[in-house]
């Protein structure tokens, strides 16, 4: 293991234990020690990149994100008053397969509830 590797676990180490009492301080602030509270969860790897992220958005969208190992976002799923959604993203990084659940179309997300499949011979979009 190379001087750089061990640098790299140990920052690692040490973000871990700071996210976890951090996060603990904030389950104990509110009343419940078993409940795990936060406004962001990242996972990263070995190297400290991030790899996967649970947040909420300003807007309130709560949001999941997986990541490759060169940090682009491969995996997306949101959570909104407006609906949910789920983008499977392909090594070009355009989706691949993305699921929306929505009967409102909005200005800003025209779609409604639909599962479209992309691949470089075209897209094909099913809906209700």
């Amino acid at each position: 293991m190379t001087r750089m590797q061990r640098v790299a676990i140990l920052v690692t180490g040490i973000n871990l234990v700071l996210m976890v009492l951090s996060l603990s301080r904030s389950a104990v602030a509110q009343g419940d020690p078993h409940v795990l509270r936060g406004r962001s969860l990242e996972l990263v790897d070995a190297s400290g990149q991030v790899r996967a992220q649970f947040n909420v958005e300003p807007d309130g969208e709560a949001v999941f994100r997986m990541r490759d190992a060169a940090g682009t976002i491969r995996v997306k799923l949101g959570a909104s008053a407006n609906g949910s959604g789920l983008t499977l993203i392909d090594e070009t990084t355009e989706p691949g397969v993305q699921i929306i659940a929505r009967r409102t179309a909005t200005a800003g997300r025209p779609a409604t509830t639909s599962i479209s499949l992309s691949s470089g011979k075209g897209r094909r979009t099913i809906t209700p």
